[in-house]
């Protein structure tokens, strides 16, 4: 299963928190497309999700905002 969580409107911390909470609700091996902007997030939320056990699967540049795939432990 493939869930999207768009988190462009959201400031650091508060994006990690909901993708985190997001990723609560999915089971193992799941993968929540997560839509963000910004530089600090873009860091942030991929180097966050991976120190929690999780894999980046990717993350894509699109213009204004960027996607990054993870893949729940």
């Amino acid at each position: 299963m493939t869930k999207l969580l768009d988190i462009t409107r959201d400031h650091c911390p508060m994006t990690f928190v909901k993708v985190k909470l997001e990723l609560s609700k999915l089971a193992s091996g799941d993968i929540l497309e997560v839509v963000l902007t910004g530089k600090e997030p873009l860091t942030n939320v991929p180097r966050s999700a991976a120190e929690e056990g999780h894999e980046i699967i990717s993350i894509s540049d699109e213009s204004e905002r960027h996607r990054i795939k993870i893949r729940k432990k």
